[in-house]
């Protein structure tokens, strides 16, 4: 019950900001292409008898920006999507994503926007405090601001930008640190390593942190950053340690767009031995879609820490068995 009133109160938010509440259908040609990310696959049948591969989407959001593109200027999904491989405390493989957009606006707002529902779900819920198994923090406090390689620096002792590009210099400084380094790396896992053992646990403690500044090299659908093309448009938000939402200053420059998907497409197919394809109607409409912010929100875990739950699967209405 206390879902339902957290969700009527986020629609009743978007409503109040003018944002119009769209449905992106779940089966798609392509279902996203990130390396890491595992999709369902099904098969479409026409009247033909000829089958034709589909996949459901991990996210909405190629549909949602060809809608920017045909020109809506705030969008917002709340709707399942799908991941394969996913299973945990924190994870279900059919989830509930709160995914919004707003054309012309810096990607700074949809950070605001998030901060904003955060405390809407708490106060709905009459909670005080998001809570994790043993960790907490006060949704209500003024948000900690860091930049990836300010966290890296101080809590890993790593000098993230000064290595970026070169596998061996990361693993030089986390050899230094004292973590250990696999005998077969590249950079991207060196940073995700580092990032999961020395930088997640310390974020959201306390109050809600909004990791910034990715590498551009991690944030294959974001732009980079006008001061430094090292790093790009992209930010996380923690609570108690636990990744609540993933948004960015959206790219959209098409061409920029297929080079770094076929790279992501490239290491999937280097270390999982599969590609998807990809959603040339989305390109398309990238060349006209304007310049947005979007970011995408779990929902579920959103709910899960209002009510200090242990588990994703006590927040779902009937969680997938196994």
């Amino acid at each position: 019950m206390a879902r339902n009133r957290i969700e009527a109160a986020a629609r009743d938010w978007f409503a109040q900001r003018d944002f119009v509440m769209v449905d992106p259908p779940g089966l798609q040609r392509s279902p996203g292409n990130e390396a890491h990310l595992h999709a369902f696959a099904t098969e479409a049948i026409g009247n033909d008898g000829v089958a034709q591969t589909r996949y459901l989407h991990t996210s909405p959001e190629f549909t949602m920006k060809k809608l920017l593109a045909a020109g809506e200027t705030r969008i917002a999904s709340l709707g399942h999507v799908w991941r394969n491989r996913e299973r945990g405390p924190l994870h279900h493989p059919e989830f509930t994503m709160l995914e919004w957009y707003r054309a012309g606006e810096p990607y700074t707002a949809v950070m605001d926007d998030c901060i904003a529902l955060i405390r809407l779900a708490a106060t709905t819920a009459g909670a005080t405090a998001l809570r994790y198994r043993d960790r907490s923090c006060d949704p209500f406090a003024e948000p900690e601001r860091l930049t990836t390689a300010d966290a890296f620096f101080g809590f890993a002792g790593i000098d993230l930008l000064a290595t970026i590009g070169d596998a061996d210099a990361l693993a030089a400084q986390m050899r230094a640190s004292g973590i250990a380094v696999p005998v077969e790396y590249n950079w991207s896992y060196l940073f995700t390593r580092v990032l999961v053992e020395r930088i997640e646990p310390h974020l959201g403690m306390e109050r809600v942190t909004i990791l910034d500044r990715y590498p551009s090299s991690e944030a294959a659908l974001a732009r980079r950053s006008a001061d430094d093309s090292r790093v790009a448009e992209r930010f996380e938000i923690y609570a108690a340690g636990v990744e609540l939402s993933n948004g960015f200053g959206e790219l959209t420059d098409a061409g920029e767009q297929r080079r770094r998907l076929a790279a992501e497409m490239d290491e999937k197919q280097r270390l999982y031995g599969e590609r998807y394809p990809v959603d040339e109607d989305f390109l398309a409409a990238l060349a006209t879609m304007p310049q947005a912010s979007g970011v995408a929100l779990g929902f579920d875990r959103l709910v899960m820490l209002v009510l200090g739950a242990p588990r994703i699967d006590d927040v779902i209405w009937a969680p997938v068995t196994d």
